[in-house]
């Protein structure tokens, strides 16, 4: 017998983007038992009657729903999200955000890859909505190798499996005890995330594009800082990565390269040997000096050409956007996870 698969659905106040998803929903190919759990977190729009109405007129019989929810205030989408898996009863989890469209085969597909590694979070590739948003990151996230989903999770895109795509077997989340509950403006999925990577779980992505991801100025990621990820990800890389180095070098003298060192803890900023760069005027100043620290004297870290860097290094230079910085990096012959980190 087919095991049953729970989708999670948190919905606030998206009456406009309902319909389409829950379609995308009652379509799907997987011939085992699908329930719908939706927790409504203090919706004003409507959004109820719509779940009401699609379920009156509903006649797949593989297809079971659980709705509940709450009036007042919204408590944020990682509440919404542990809510719905608490009274939900499926063997496996397949995530879904009202403003995003499910393919048909998408509970088939990654279904059949969770089966063999129960331990992982299986995402899959996506296409965005309009077609014309955010490019280089749907470039990015749909082109990672299977290396990368590891190696690239320090970037400041968030998750390298994005959250909307997410499948896992119900002891993921146990494991990693749900999601954060801190509100709006809070990373709920890339602080699970990672908590999943340190716990040591798995990373997969189905090499298929099964998921509509809608680009609109209402999505809660806008509701999210910079700062709140920065720090996030600065964490989490000296937790993983640099507190178990002896010395480091940082890739970028220039604006984001100063910033990644001042946010590092105390300990490893005396692990940085050198920044390297390509810009003249940077490598004519041959030292950074940390203005800020009360240390005496100050810290000062060389400055040298990316050809004399010294290993391991932590790359602060966007990629696609900065000159020839590909082509320096593949001229030196690293290899990423090894001898090099990206951060930004």
């Amino acid at each position: 017998m087919l095991p049953t698969v729970s989708i999670i659905l948190p919905v606030h106040n998206a009456v406009e983007w309902l319909p389409e998803s829950l379609a995308s929903v009652e379509k799907q190919t997987y011939e085992g038992p699908i329930e719908l759990s939706v927790y409504d977190d203090a919706s004003s729009d409507g959004s109820k009657n719509v779940l009401d109405n699609w379920w009156r007129n509903l006649e797949n019989t593989h297809l079971t729903l659980v709705v509940s929810g709450h009036v007042g205030s919204a408590y944020g989408v990682g509440y919404a999200k542990n809510k719905a898996i608490s009274q939900s009863s499926g063997e496996y989890f397949c995530f879904l955000d009202a403003d995003d469209v499910m393919h048909e085969d998408r509970i088939k597909e990654q279904i059949n890859v969770a089966l063999i590694h129960p331990e992982a979070i299986v995402g899959c590739q996506f296409h965005r909505k309009p077609s014309e948003s955010t490019l280089r990151y749907t470039q990015w996230a749909n082109g990672l190798t299977s290396d990368q989903l590891y190696t690239q999770a320090y970037l400041s895109h968030g998750p390298t499996v994005i959250m909307p795509t997410w499948f896992c077997h119900r002891n993921v989340v146990n494991k990693v005890g749900g999601f954060d509950e801190g509100g709006k403006g809070t990373p709920e999925d890339l602080i699970f995330f990672y908590k999943h990577l340190e716990l040591g779980g798995e990373i997969i992505r189905v090499e298929k594009d099964l998921l509509m991801y809608r680009y609109h100025p209402q999505a809660t990621t806008f509701s999210i800082s910079e700062k709140t990820i920065w720090e996030l990800r600065v964490r989490f890389l000296e937790k993983q990565v640099l507190d178990k180095y002896q010395s480091f070098s940082i890739w970028n003298a220039g604006k984001q390269g100063r910033k990644f060192y001042r946010s590092l803890s105390t300990n490893n900023k005396r692990k940085v040997s050198m920044f390297c760069d390509v810009d003249v005027k940077k490598l004519t100043k041959n030292y950074y000096i940390y203005e800020e620290s009360k240390e005496v004297p100050k810290p000062k870290v060389p400055i040298v050409h990316f050809t004399q860097v010294k290993l391991p290094v932590i790359l602060c230079v966007k990629l696609n956007l900065s000159g020839n910085f590909e082509q320096n990096l593949k001229s030196l012959r690293l290899k990423e996870g090894r001898d090099y980190i990206h951060f930004n």
